[in-house]
């Protein structure tokens, strides 16, 4: 597998947008999303107050680069706030208007929300998938009909789909590597994401690379291992309680694979009185992770600046306007995934974020200050003096 860190997208072609278009009806991601959206050359939204609700979003007119974004689950805290604002401004910023809809954790909506996009006269898909496995006779479909697709986040296994992702490998090893520099034995807990999301299994063997060693000699003991649904916190939550009960509370530490999960994880220990006393990981640098980081209830926070994948994703999704052939993005490189299907793909890079280095988050402007220290003791952090 051949990893490409970093993505330095150099677009050199112009695309004009045309002033105008039809509206069509789709589901907008949310209300932020739809109010944006009157922003953007050659399309109008009409949002509605509550997040997730129907809006009327329409696509420019035989505009020349028409982007239509698939949301899976609009609700979670990143998409919103740092991916797609940087996506906008990225493919606005080549020319490109931009469209979306929000599958809600539905599979099946999914699919009729990309040809919905398509009708809206979107010309090049992103596709953060709910499952990788279930959407692709639809991507295959879009490609097929000359709509070139960006697997977004999550992996699609199919050959002519643009994969853009942070290095999912390598944060599985981060996540276990800030766990296992705390406990190198002893029971652990291992809290995976959505089992129809490939992210989930490269965690765990990025994971496997740092623990594998120590499981094979006893050191550590796994006592508790499952995949959780949609990568929800309340159903991590249960699952860790149930855990801790079948161990009698004796749990050293726990593989989390994101911060969501990481939450009901704690909030599990903190009914035990074991927050802070059981390292605890988690990924995406949520604010109240980062918080929780600074507060010891959280080891580490896997932090992969949203803002880079969406700008590359929709500088990339321009350049596919040109020429559909992702292999021609600059930037890509070979990717083979677990099917043994060889794909292009720009992977990123992740910065594993604990109490030492906080201040990389708060001079990125991710988090202010007062945010990140919310009720830790001055002092007591050198990111909260």
């Amino acid at each position: 597998m051949h990893i490409r860190r970093t993505a330095a997208l150099i677009m050199t072609a112009s695309l004009v947008i045309a002033a105008c278009g039809d509206d069509d009806d789709t589901d907008a991601a949310s209300d932020d999303t739809a109010a944006e959206g009157t922003a953007a050359e050659g399309t109008t939204a009409e949002g509605t107050a509550a997040a997730g609700a129907d809006t009327t979003a329409g696509a420019a007119a035989g505009g020349d680069c028409v982007v239509g974004v698939s949301w899976n689950n609009y609700q979670e805290e990143r998409w919103a706030k740092w991916d797609e604002p940087a996506l906008k401004e990225a493919i606005e910023a080549g020319g490109g208007s931009y469209v979306s809809n929000d599958a809600k954790s539905s599979a099946e909506t999914q699919a009729s929300n990309m040809e919905n996009l398509i009708s809206q006269g979107a010309n090049v898909l992103v596709v953060l998938a709910q499952d990788g496995t279930a959407i692709i006779p639809s991507v295959r479909s879009a490609i097929e009909n000359g709509v070139p697709v960006i697997a977004y986040d999550r992996l699609i296994e199919d050959p002519d789909a643009l994969y853009i992702t942070f290095d999912n490998v390598e944060v599985g090893r981060l996540l276990a590597e800030a766990i296992f520099a705390e406990v190198p034995s002893g029971k652990y807990v291992i809290m995976k994401g959505n089992s129809a999301d490939a992210n989930a299994d490269f965690l765990r063997s990025g994971a496997e690379e740092v623990i594998g060693e120590a499981v094979t000699a006893g050191d550590i003991e796994i006592v508790g291992e499952t995949y959780t649904d949609n990568w929800d916190p309340a159903i991590a939550q249960t699952q860790m309680e149930q855990f801790l009960s079948a161990e009698n509370n004796e749990i050293d530490a726990v593989i989390s694979q994101n911060d969501g999960m990481a939450g009901g994880v704690i909030a599990a220990l903190e009914a035990q009185g074991l927050a802070g006393e059981v390292p605890v990981s988690g990924q995406d640098g949520d604010l109240a992770a980062l918080n929780r980081v600074a507060l010891g209830t959280q080891t580490v926070d896997v932090w992969k600046d949203a803002r880079e994948l969406g700008t590359t994703a929709g500088e990339a999704a321009v350049a596919l306007c040109a020429n559909p052939d992702a292999s021609t993005v600059p930037g890509t490189a070979p990717f083979t995934t677990p099917g043994g299907i060889e794909v292009s793909s720009i992977l990123l890079e992740p910065i594993p974020i604990t109490q030492e280095n906080l201040d990389i988050v708060l001079e990125a402007g991710w988090i202010d200050e007062a945010t990140l220290c919310e009720g830790v003791e001055a002092g007591s952090v050198a990111a909260c003096p």
